[in-house]
């Protein structure tokens, strides 16, 4: 009997599961390798060539298929929204607001985008959120939470002031907690009506015109020719990453898969992180750290279980 070429209800949701978690664990592992690249470049300048980089690799899929309708004028917003919310400010945010407080207090807020993105997808998408996800959700948080407690249990206490400045990072921190929910939210009414390359080099565009000021602004002047090979090789790929493979996986994922569902492998990106540290960089791990994997991993299962359908008679 031959096979069918069309793949099954399962296959696609299993194929989605797949491309959602390798999206945040590239994530995770391009976070990790990008300190040579904040060191060598500054901020804005690395963002704007990321951004560039990506325009280039994404040029071919900008162009509108065939069978695509026109965007209409809510799609364009929505394209912008996106970029602005899930590019520009989570970067500004998030390394902005860790620069002001502890990793081990960002690491406990960022614990927190599952639930606001279910959250978020209960309010404006209008999604059923099961109890099996919220569960998910909650282990994936209470590891995150373990896993900064973990990893900041044995550094020294000489960063323990607290201050208006603490307060300002940790706002700062949760309203990078914010965009990126809003992004996962944003990217599933997207995948309505656009595919999800298109979507990709989009956000990328836009991305690169927000930054494109502050880039040039600290271009120039800049030496160029200071920063060794090594740190360039690193910029493609982290470019590659962060604006081609991780968008287009996260976009493949949220055409089958609900946003509510697909917040809890937002796990994936610190679980991801530190195991490069671990791997790549010789950090150590704990029992803590173990723990909280094992946590994030149980979220990960309870919402990719498939649910149990009746059978009608």
């Amino acid at each position: 009997m031959p096979s069918s070429p069309t793949l099954s209800d399962a296959q696609r949701r299993w194929l989605a599961y797949g491309a959602l978690a390798l999206s945040m664990s590239l994530v995770g592992v391009y976070v990790a390798l990008s300190r040579p690249l904040v060191a060598a470049l500054p901020v804005f300048l690395l963002a704007w060539l990321r951004f560039g980089i990506g325009a280039i690799a994404m040029a071919g899929w900008l162009k509108k298929p065939a069978n695509e309708p026109a965007m209409t004028r809510q799609t364009r917003w929505l394209v912008f929204l996106e970029s602005l919310l899930g590019n520009f400010l989570f970067s500004i945010c998030m390394l902005f607001g860790v620069s002001m407080t502890s990793a081990v207090s960002a690491g406990v807020i960022m614990a927190s985008i599952p639930a606001m993105v279910a959250l978020l997808s209960w309010v404006f998408l209008k999604e059923r959120v099961g109890l099996r996800v919220w569960l998910a959700v909650a282990c994936g948080a209470a590891g995150m939470a373990l896993l900064a407690w973990g990893k900041g249990s044995g550094a020294s206490n000489a960063s323990a002031a607290i201050g208006s400045q603490e307060l300002l990072g940790n706002l700062l921190v949760f309203a990078a907690v914010l965009c990126e929910a809003a992004y996962a939210v944003i990217g599933k009414k997207l995948t309505g009506a656009l595919s999800p390359k298109r979507i990709s080099a989009l956000i990328n565009l836009c991305g690169f015109a927000l930054m494109t000021p502050l880039g040039l602004y600290y271009a120039i002047g800049f030496d160029f020719a200071g920063v060794p090979i090594s740190a360039w090789v690193l910029l493609v790929f982290y470019a590659l990453a962060a604006s081609v493979w991780t968008v287009w996986l996260w976009m493949t994922g949220l055409k089958t898969v609900a946003a509510a569902r697909a917040g809890v492998f937002t796990v994936m990106l610190p679980v991801a992180a530190v195991l490069t540290g671990v791997l790549v960089l010789g950090e150590s791990i704990g029992a803590a750290q173990w723990l909280a994997f094992a946590m994030a991993l149980l979220g990960v299962v309870l919402a990719t279980l498939p649910t149990p359908e009746k059978r009608r008679p």
